[in-house]
């Protein structure tokens, strides 16, 4: 017992064990427990690459990324330019992605040179950078020469609105491609097989001479010098990556929810990513793959079912209150880790 507590860690057994009992109750009280494994499939996909976006930020010694923001701005105004040009279907969204993708590039690689001066704060400032550009960007929306009138105001005709539409244009794309049934349960086959190709990316760049080195600097940056790696140069390329990576993850989940939300909506984004990552093993200083992967299977079903669970048995909702005991609690855990 002691050897799988230490293995699997009780952060982990407490929530797994959490999830079993709300799916016994769930066929106890006779919910389409089918239906509620296929709404989770869908959370899994749509916000499992903004928990991969944690991974470079990681591994280059830079910590947990809390400036994820940065690249969903980014991702967002990537969609916005999509939907200016009516774009629609995989073009529209393979094309918001790569205007993302662009404009992550340089927002990715100044964040980096700020993280390189603030050595050993680089969580605190992150979050800080982050919601000013939220902030900051509240006055950009109002201002931004977009005219399509699908996404401006109606009254002043100027100035985007809070909440923006795209199911008619690229909403669903990855979940409806490849879509198919088994045993009752949907599986949306695009947005998981998109997510398991970035997956597999990632894996494959920790195994090149530039992911080991990134890996090394993080690690033992004085090895790393020694060794001839250029520290500073690698820890600007995990923030450029991770930034990365939240412009891609703001499309996918943006596509699975059928809106783009602007204003405070990017606020509190990195938070989610976060805890799900540390829920799956990982600590601030340790990531892999597999710590993305099985932190938001565990954080995205426990939210999914834990709804309609509780609706059912007690007549309340619990499932706000425990996403947010299950975040920051994990998120504090992890900072007051030894090990981490």
């Amino acid at each position: 017992m002691r050897r799988l507590v230490e293995g699997v860690g009780v952060p982990r057994l407490l929530v797994g064990l959490f999830l079993l009992i709300l799916f016994a109750l769930a066929g106890l009280e006779r919910l389409p427990v089918k239906m509620l494994i296929s709404s989770a499939l869908v959370r899994i996909g749509m916000n499992g690459v903004l928990v991969l976006a944690m991974l470079p930020s990681i591994r280059a010694g830079l910590g947990l990324n809390f400036g994820l923001p940065l690249g969903v701005i980014a991702g967002i105004v990537g969609m916005l330019v999509s939907l200016e040009l009516r774009l629609s279907g995989l073009a529209g969204f393979f094309f918001a992605l790569l205007v993302g993708v662009l404009l992550s590039l340089p927002v990715g690689y100044a964040y980096g040179l700020l993280l390189n001066r603030v050595k050993g704060e680089e969580m605190m400032v992150g979050t800080y950078t982050g919601f000013s550009a939220v902030a900051g960007m509240c006055m950009f929306w109002l201002l931004a020469p977009f005219k399509n009138p699908e996404m401006i105001w109606v009254v002043g005709g100027k100035g985007l609105r809070v909440t923006i539409p795209i199911g008619h244009r690229f909403g669903g794309v990855l979940d409806n491609l490849g879509k198919f049934s088994i045993g009752g349960v949907e599986v949306p086959t695009g947005l998981l097989l998109f997510f398991a190709f970035l997956c597999v990316l990632v894996h494959l760049f920790s195994f090149t001479r530039t992911g080991i080195a990134m890996k090394a600097a993080g690690m033992n940056p004085a090895f790393a010098r020694a060794s001839g790696v250029n520290v500073e140069k690698m820890r600007i390329l995990g923030a450029t990556l991770s930034t990365v990576l939240g412009a891609v993850g703001i499309a996918v989940y943006a596509q699975s929810l059928g809106f783009v939300q602007l204003y405070l909506a990017p606020l509190m984004m990195a938070f989610p990513a976060v805890a799900a990552v540390l829920l799956g093993g990982a600590s601030t200083s340790r990531a892999t793959v597999f710590n993305a992967v099985a932190g938001v299977t565990l954080f995205q079903t426990l939210l999914t079912i834990s709804l309609p669970v509780t609706q059912s048995v007690i007549g309340g909702d619990i499932s706000e209150v425990a996403k947010l005991i299950i975040s920051n609690g994990m998120i504090l855990y992890a900072l007051t880790r030894k090990e981490a």
